[in-house]
């Protein structure tokens, strides 16, 4: 076979940028195939076996119908965590890598952590890893994401508890608090959906990314609400944000008496973490 990534690149160059396929060929070297990087530009693979080959072809095929490469070879990094990822969870984001990083920051010692739509469990994972302190809940509507989350507090040897929990239908009586909520909810618009890759909008779960153009902001309120009554005095909650109403998601937590209300940009310079003091 001709060098990896001259072969790769001639294969997916009508639809992926050069800087993209440089990309994909270092994951599927190093996760899938076990090449080095040194080996990469080597030249001729007069060694790449046949099962190899065969397997590089595989997964060209299923890029080129614009299947997320973190779900082709089923892991990704988050947080410098290894996690699985499969189509019942959202791929992790570096902006939501920053979210951790602000709770890290602006926490210590023994508290209390709930993680709202938990999905992979990336959240809720990484803030247990960092903060060896603290007791850490996730939540979520689906059993499968809850099948991966679980896999992944095992793998990466975590403690988190994790429960199957719908944020519009909660019990009528609870006494459970908590000292830090943090939820990234659905919150891309049906009107957005032209605007995103193929690799989101045919393969992501919907149910985890989508609202409706008429309430975009439902689950903040909702889960505003829960966190009104859930935090102690003066907890804590983030949200990571649609970069389009940073300013109306303030205002549902100015009008639940919430005090230090903060919008945060991420690295690209858009709106993307509200953090709120009960």
């Amino acid at each position: 076979m001709e060098s990896l990534f001259t072969y790769i690149r001639q294969q997916l160059d009508t639809q992926y940028s050069v800087t993209e396929i440089k990309s994909l060929v270092s994951i599927i070297c190093s996760d899938s195939l076990n090449i080095s990087t040194i080996e990469l530009y080597t030249g001729k693979y007069t060694d790449l076996s046949a099962d190899k080959a065969q397997k590089i072809q595989d997964i060209v095929e299923r890029l080129l119908r614009h299947e997320p490469i973190q779900y082709i070879i089923g892991t990704t990094i988050f947080c410098h965590l290894m996690f699985k990822v499969t189509p019942d969870v959202l791929i992790p984001r570096p902006e939501t890598e920053e979210l951790v990083n602000l709770i890290v920051h602006e926490s210590k010692g023994k508290v209390s952590i709930l993680d709202i739509g938990t999905g992979s469990g990336c959240i809720a994972i990484s803030l247990n890893k960092r903060l060896t302190e603290a007791s850490v809940t996730g939540w979520d509507i689906s059993k499968e994401a809850l099948k991966i989350a679980t896999y992944n507090n095992n793998s990466i040897k975590t403690n988190v508890n994790f429960k199957e929990q719908d944020i519009f239908n909660l019990p009528p009586h609870t006494s459970e608090q908590f000292d830090i909520i943090v939820s990234n909810p659905p919150y891309v618009t049906q009107k957005e959906k032209e605007e995103m890759q193929p690799e989101v909008l045919y393969h992501e779960p919907s149910i985890a990314l989508f609202v409706e153009d008429n309430d975009p902001l439902r689950y903040y309120r909702q889960i505003a609400e829960y966190a009104s009554q859930a935090l102690t005095t003066n907890g804590k909650l983030y949200f990571e944000i649609n970069q389009h109403f940073g300013k109306e998601t303030a205002e549902i937590l100015q009008r639940k008496h919430f005090k230090e209300i903060r919008i945060l940009k991420d690295f690209y310079q858009n709106d993307r973490i509200v953090a709120a003091i009960r």
